[in-house]
């Protein structure tokens, strides 16, 4: 039966991603904050969040519609060498597969994407208040068993080809894989800074992706979002990451 519920589901994901995107409704709300407010909140209005990442497939049918977006026609100053580097050909991306969220895309191509489709990239704070549920809770993020089961994602990161998305239950507002499937670009990344030195490059970024600069924020017990702000931090627009992709936003009236 669980064999059978899995397929299912995988059926009902290739098939949300052949259509139109879905966005889901966010309350919003008071979002208490792991960015480095000492305790500090901050307020979020309401909008509409992706139900799901990016996948692979509507990749390849925006590079299509828009072909200077292939890895053989991008400009190096929006995507570095690594952008789609996995796939086969420029519009083809086996090996990966059609239902598994795009990876390796740079920033500047994530939001031409999301534009593409009337929306942008979430903020980080819209990223964080959608994430912090779980599947019946708003906010879980004190919740000891839901913080590990997300830092266990960590030691399987390191796929060479990513399955199909929503293979784990929506949280509360109906979104998927906001963990346990990849990192994803926020619109802000750049403004993200953990402490003074954020803006410095060389030795200092590499103690940043290792979360060394987690110490500074406001809620260090949070290590699995930690660690997310200590990637992006670590980024410049062009850069690309193999389990690094994307999902889009609106405003809450946009349809």
């Amino acid at each position: 039966m669980k064999a059978l519920a899995a397929s299912l589901l995988v059926v009902s994901v290739i098939s949300m991603t052949s259509h139109a995107a879905e966005y889901r409704p966010i309350t919003g709300g008071t979002l208490r904050t792991a960015l480095p407010l000492d305790g500090d909140t901050v307020e979020v209005a309401a909008y509409q969040l992706r139900a799901l990442p990016v996948s692979q497939q509507e990749f390849k049918r925006f590079v299509l519609a828009h072909p200077q977006w292939r890895r053989d026609h991008v400009t190096p100053l929006f995507a570095g060498q690594g952008y789609l580097s996995s796939w086969k050909t420029p519009q083809d991306f086996a090996p990966n597969l059609a239902a598994a969220p795009v990876t390796q895309v740079s920033w500047y191509a994530a939001a031409a994407f999301c534009e593409s489709e009337g929306a942008a990239l979430p903020t980080w704070v819209q990223w964080e208040f959608a994430a912090a549920a779980d599947e019946t809770r708003q906010d879980a993020r004190k919740d000891p068993l839901w913080r590990a089961k997300i830092l266990g994602w960590y030691e399987t990161l390191s796929l060479d080809v990513l399955p199909a998305m929503a293979l784990h239950p929506a949280n509360v507002f109906g979104v998927y894989d906001l963990h346990q499937s990849i990192w994803e670009w926020v619109d802000d990344f750049n403004g993200l800074f953990v402490n003074v030195d954020s803006r410095a490059q060389g030795e200092q970024k590499v103690l940043e992706t290792c979360g060394a600069a987690a110490l500074s924020l406001g809620d260090k017990e949070n290590y699995a979002v930690l660690m997310r702000i200590a990637l992006l931090t670590a980024l410049k627009g062009q850069d690309t990451v193999n389990t690094l992709g994307f999902r889009c936003a609106k405003p809450a009236s946009k349809k």
